[in-house]
């Protein structure tokens, strides 16, 4: 059965395509748990490319607990820069290129694992599913537009492997429960065989405003392809309809 909606899924669902890669969304600074604002701009770790941090103290102190996975992160693009050139991409930064759009597209992709595990009617989902986004590389001037969604699937969270992969994510799950929240939603990008994992802590779903959405799949498909990093979900609440 097809559903059809009153209004699109984000109120610059029809827009001219935006390219500015500052709009980054909802992130959660790793050491103080800072939220991010157009005041706040958040840097990313240069080593892994994923962790988040506020300010370069909160850098310097995360540090001796960030260590490991950081590490362990940097080696795995390196090792992934190897296999895209072997394997004939014509990128050889396919994966800083790959953390680059996931960071891009931060909110939207959260969006889409909310959305896709259905955690506002079963919020238990976020314990044992994932979002797995499939991707095909293009060349591009922009990185964050060198990838189209070519599949998307919910796949177990076992589907995950590596050991400091899932102990970050744990980790990141007790600190989200501790503060009220219902877990950490996962969502994978991958191209070939290089792929990114995103960690979104979630808060309960009372708190989430955002109406539920059956045509995800294309809306986060149409966001990529537009290559507009804007993206803002429209939510009804009893004081009307907002967006963001």
């Amino acid at each position: 059965m097809t559903t059809y909606y009153s209004q699109p899924a984000a109120a610059n669902y029809n827009s001219a395509p935006h390219h500015s890669q500052r709009d980054r969304g909802y992130r959660i600074c790793d050491q103080c748990g800072t939220v991010e604002t157009p005041a706040v701009r958040f840097r990313l770790c240069g080593g892994c490319m994923t962790t988040q941090y506020c300010s370069q103290d909160c850098q310097k102190i995360h540090w001796p607990a960030h260590k490991t996975i950081c590490q362990h992160t940097a080696s795995q693009v390196k090792q992934a820069a190897s296999n895209a050139a072997a394997s004939g991409y014509a990128d050889e930064n396919l994966a800083k290129n790959l953390r680059k759009f996931t960071s891009a597209h931060n909110a939207l992709l959260g969006w889409a694992g909310f959305q896709a595990l259905q955690l506002k009617r079963i919020p238990a989902n976020v314990r044992q599913s994932a979002l797995l986004v499939e991707l095909s590389y293009h060349n591009h001037p922009e990185s964050h537009r060198r990838f189209s969604v070519a599949s998307t699937h919910v796949v177990p969270r076992t589907y995950i492997r590596d050991p400091l992969v899932i102990g970050d994510i744990q980790r990141r799950e007790e600190r989200c429960r501790q503060n009220g929240g219902i877990g950490t939603l996962v969502v994978i990008i991958q191209c070939g065989s290089t792929s990114q994992v995103m960690p979104v802590e979630v808060d309960p779903p009372s708190k989430i405003t955002w109406d539920t959405r059956d045509d995800w799949a294309q809306v986060l498909s149409h966001f990529v392809e537009s290559g507009r990093t804007d993206f803002k979900p429209i939510s009804t609440t009893p004081r009307g309809v907002m967006y963001g």
